[in-house]
């Protein structure tokens, strides 16, 4: 069935992020330099972490999944569509289209859990930190993990599957700067109700749940916050928990703002813009956000350039 609707169109075209000829050279250059920032700092601090012993607990062996994560999925998204900037035709054959639509989903959703986790890992820390090191056993952290990935593909399958069995229009103009879900599911010629369902569903899923978590994991420790009899211990404790909620903000208000607002309610070119919060801007400002900020990493730094400056 697959293969009888993928012959049904061979390519589409992805009609990028905008068509006016004055800003595609500036927005080249822009999103060139904000990947090149995505990457160095991401691969950067995965270096970081895998090179220094004392950075290997619990938080940082999140931190390192959540770096590699944003690492591939903006790798995935961005070189795709800084052609889009350079070519009159940014074409993409169907299977590199269900290919890119895949592993975007899979390492989005990912993301999601893995921020989840991390939560989950700081409400130990701060609520119940003589039970840390028992409660977040390395078996406890791979458990996790394999859960974080487990979730993002079962998501990423359930909606290409679904999007496979579509037959698609001659009319192969796809209003978006990659194959995201709700612009080619305006290209199907027949019916997607099913896929709407498994999108409302499944994003309710992987959008709802940990928020939820992360929710409850930041109320309590708000309620353990508000004991510290230490002004320095709140200061330090809300700085770390801002830090994460702006994050968390940033690309889960995105997402849900893109996926669980009907499409009559929220034009593409509005669509896009959202889009570029969680495949452009959250993985460029990760490493940011959780590592120049914290004094472990500086250090960390410090030590690794200060011993291949002695070499």
């Amino acid at each position: 069935m697959a293969a009888e609707n993928a012959s049904s169109i061979a390519q589409f075209v992805l009609a990028g992020l905008t068509d006016q000829p004055g800003l595609q050279m500036p927005l080249f250059f822009l999103f060139l330099g904000s990947y090149v920032v995505t990457i160095v700092g991401n691969l950067g601090l995965i270096t970081l972490i895998g090179l220094n012993s004392h950075l290997h607990t619990p938080m940082y062996f999140f931190l390192f999944n959540l770096s590699f994560i944003d690492f591939c999925y903006s790798t995935v998204i961005t070189p795709k569509m800084l052609m889009s900037f350079v070519s009159k035709k940014n074409i993409i054959s169907y299977a590199g289209c269900m290919t890119q639509l895949f592993f975007f989903l899979f390492f989005v959703v990912s993301e999601s859990f893995i921020l989840s986790a991390m939560a989950y890992d700081r409400y130990v820390a701060i609520c119940k930190p003589l039970l840390y090191t028992l409660t977040m056993s390395p078996q406890v952290c791979l458990f996790l993990l394999l859960g974080v990935y487990w979730m993002g593909f079962a998501g990423a399958m359930a909606h290409t599957v679904c999007m496979a069995r579509l037959t698609f229009c001659a009319d192969n103009l796809v209003n978006h700067y990659m194959c995201d879900l709700l612009p080619l599911l305006e290209r199907s010629c027949s019916s997607t109700f099913v896929n709407e369902l498994v999108v409302f569903i499944v994003v309710g899923i992987d959008i709802g749940v940990p928020t939820v978590t992360i929710f409850i994991s930041y109320a309590l420790i708000l309620s353990s916050i508000l004991h510290i009899r230490s002004t320095e211990g709140r200061s330090k404790a809300f700085s770390t928990c801002s830090s994460h909620i702006v994050a968390v903000s940033l690309f889960f208000g995105s997402g849900a703002f893109m996926y669980l607002k009907p499409a009559s309610l929220l034009p593409m070119n509005q669509g896009k813009v959202s889009s570029l919060f969680y495949t452009i801007v959250v993985p460029m400002l990760n490493p940011i956000i959780y590592s120049l900020r914290n004094k472990d990493v500086k250090v960390a730094l410090r030590k690794t350039l200060s011993k291949h400056s002695f070499s």
